[in-house]
């Protein structure tokens, strides 16, 4: 943010000087006399020549005071000669004369350059108010010609000013320009790599199928034959057939979930979990788990996207349990305002948020990894111990983002871990009923 340029100040008119001219000594200490009360800085000379003298040195005079009948050269030559010149011409003069002016004497006067005649003898407050009329002029024309010359170098900051500018706008406009061409090519570079990893994650499926049927057939017809090494090796081959065909899915799905059209629809969440609870429902058996879904929305959201998000989820929490105490899932959610959520943008401040929460008593995490988490192929855990690929919460990370939201986890360990999937709500909000599954 640019600062606000103060004005500077204009500077104050240097003193007022004058430069008296008389041939006669008495006249100029009468004058002298005449003016000295009010302050102005007096310069005497006794003819025209000691005149233009003083004036090759001294440009600064307020006001010429000048007798018209001087010996050799007289005051008409004298200001002829002072006007001639261009340093001189702006000091105006005052003619003093003894004689009676008549309109020849007068127009000669004015045509030399005087701006006022004063008949002697001298009346000293005429003197003084037509002095002072003078010198108050002087400083109005000092003060505007100060002015103009802040003006004009004020003019000139702000064209310089108005040219930095312009200059910095063509440099943000190449750097838009050039970040937007970045940001093309790494769309372009980003959806080739998803193309990328979806032909070879899809062509990979086809050596994998052959090891696995062709595993499957050693150990169904060679079983005795291969002996208890041969049988624990062809065992082993066929689990990791089988974790290489699990994570082959999860590029897949992420890739399907990168590239997917974007469909929305009115999904009641209640029915939504009911269905994904119904396909785990050997998984929830197995486990012992009790799950309890609480009243939740009806979002507009991408079905097929939004179901595998609550799946990984449910996973997740399933997978990551005790091993001595039964999974229990909370599923609830609640609708809050922009304004209570972090970091968020300040034209969504009042607007509103659903918030989702699934939340278990399993093994949990150290707060400390909760951004690492949602990162492709992270795991907390050995494979050895918790099956998996580190693709789950990506994928569910990468779909909240399509339906412009955020997830967030929080865990301590033993103690269980809550995530949160929160989105803009762009209709109302209504409840379904509450479902306990156990």
């Amino acid at each position: 943010m640019s600062r606000k340029r103060e004005a500077e100040p204009i500077p104050k008119p240097p003193e007022a000087k004058l430069l008296v001219v008389d041939d006669r000594e008495d006249n100029l200490l009468s004058i002298e006399a005449i003016l000295a009360p009010d302050g102005y800085k007096i310069v005497k000379a006794d003819s025209g020549r000691a005149a233009l003298k003083i004036l090759l040195k001294e440009t600064d005079f307020t006001l010429i005071l000048m007798d018209v009948q001087m010996p050799s050269l007289n005051g008409f030559e004298t200001a002829e000669m002072i006007y001639a010149s261009d340093k001189l011409r702006h000091i105006p003069i005052i003619f003093i004369t003894a004689n009676d002016t008549g309109d020849k004497h007068v127009f000669k006067g004015y045509q030399t350059g005087a701006v006022d005649y004063i008949q002697k003898p001298i009346n000293p407050e005429l003197l003084r108010v037509k002095v002072s009329v003078f010198v108050e002029l002087y400083k109005k024309n000092h003060q505007l010609i100060a002015q103009e010359q802040q003006l004009r170098l004020s003019n000139k900051r702000l064209e310089k000013e108005i040219q930095e500018r312009k200059s910095s706008e063509e440099r943000v406009r190449m750097l838009n320009e050039q970040l937007l061409d970045n940001l093309n090519q790494l769309r372009a570079t980003n959806e080739e790599l998803e193309r990328f990893a979806y032909v070879a994650s899809h062509d990979l499926q086809e050596p994998l199928r052959k090891i696995m049927l062709f595993g499957g057939r050693l150990t169904s017809k060679y079983h005795d034959a291969l002996g208890d090494d041969g049988r624990v090796y062809i065992d082993r081959m066929v689990k990791a057939t089988e974790r290489m065909q699990s994570l082959i899915d999860n590029i897949l799905s992420y890739s399907k979930t990168a590239a997917a059209p974007d469909e929305y629809e009115d999904v009641s969440l209640n029915n939504l979990v009911h269905d994904v609870l119904a396909d785990l429902d050997m998984y929830v058996a197995e486990k012992q788990a009790k799950v309890e879904v609480s009243d939740l929305p009806t979002l507009h959201v991408m079905p097929a996207q939004f179901r595998q998000l609550l799946q990984n989820l449910f996973i997740n929490a399933l997978k990551f349990s005790k091993h001595d105490t039964p999974p229990e899932i909370h599923v609830y959610a609640e609708t809050i305002k922009g304004m209570q959520l972090p970091d968020i943008r300040s034209e969504q401040y009042d607007d509103d948020f659903c918030s989702i929460y699934v939340k278990d008593n399993g093994i949990g995490f150290e707060q400390h990894y909760a951004d690492q988490i949602f990162q492709s192929f992270k795991r907390l855990h050995s494979y050895e111990r918790y099956e998996g690929t580190g693709l789950g919460l990506s994928i569910c990370k990468k779909i909240v983002e399509k339906h412009k939201g955020f997830i967030t986890g929080t865990g301590k360990v033993n103690e269980g871990a809550t995530f949160v999937i929160t989105l803009p709500l762009k209709k109302e909000v209504t409840v379904g009923l509450k479902q306990t599954t156990a």
